[in-house]
């Protein structure tokens, strides 16, 4: 039998000695048995800006709308093969964390208006065309990519962070690397320039 959320969170309480209703963050990782789904009493998780549920057998994303103040979902290490669900946290959610899982379609990210942060490795993206639905994520700033079939092959092919940067126009950083773009280059350049001019000018005075 796998563990419910109700069962989990009895047993974090009884581990931590706080209420799951007052606590800010919840970390039921690696529950043994596993939790399957995301049911159960999550309403009452009224203050929770973080939860952990990487490590389970989840396999839907459910029920995150009664999450009022979650800002930071962690569903690693899942069996996950559809972001369908995500769409609940859309009004709060700022990072996701859901990297080793089966999904390969990106569509219902779209509406999370506030994720600056997606760690997504080692899942099943394959297209550009996927990919272009976080193009729409006006706060992203943090992608962790790496390990997805798109990924290995545009790696191969050698133009993937180049690939990434023209498609994501505000990211800053990619699979844990800051993003260098040509223009930023280019201002450096113009830079020094700049500066060039002006110790000569100092020279001539």
């Amino acid at each position: 039998m796998p563990t419910t959320i109700k069962a989990a969170l009895k047993k974090w309480e009884e581990a931590s000695g706080k209420k799951s209703s007052e606590a800010r963050e919840i970390k039921l990782i690696g529950v043994y048995p596993p939790i399957e789904k995301m049911e159960g009493p999550l309403h009452i998780l009224v203050n929770c800006e973080k939860l952990s549920l990487s490590t389970n057998l989840i396999s839907q994303i459910q029920n995150l709308s009664v999450l009022k103040n979650l800002k930071v979902l962690s569903l690693g290490r899942n069996i996950i093969k559809t972001l369908q669900g995500i769409e609940g946290a859309a009004e709060s959610l700022e990072q996701l964390w859901i990297s080793y899982n089966q999904i390969d379609k990106l569509k219902p990210l779209r509406n999370l208006t506030r994720l600056h942060t997606l760690y997504m490795a080692h899942n099943m993206v394959r297209e550009w065309r996927e990919f272009e639905h976080l193009t729409d994520l006006p706060a992203l700033e943090d992608l962790v990519f790496i390990g997805n079939p798109l990924e290995e092959e545009a790696t191969i092919n050698g133009n993937y962070t180049q690939q990434v940067s023209k498609r994501l126009l505000l990211l800053k950083k990619l699979d844990g690397y800051p993003i260098i773009r040509e223009e930023d280059d280019q201002d450096e350049d113009d830079k020094a320039g700049a500066e060039g001019d002006s110790d000569d000018s100092d020279v001539d005075q």
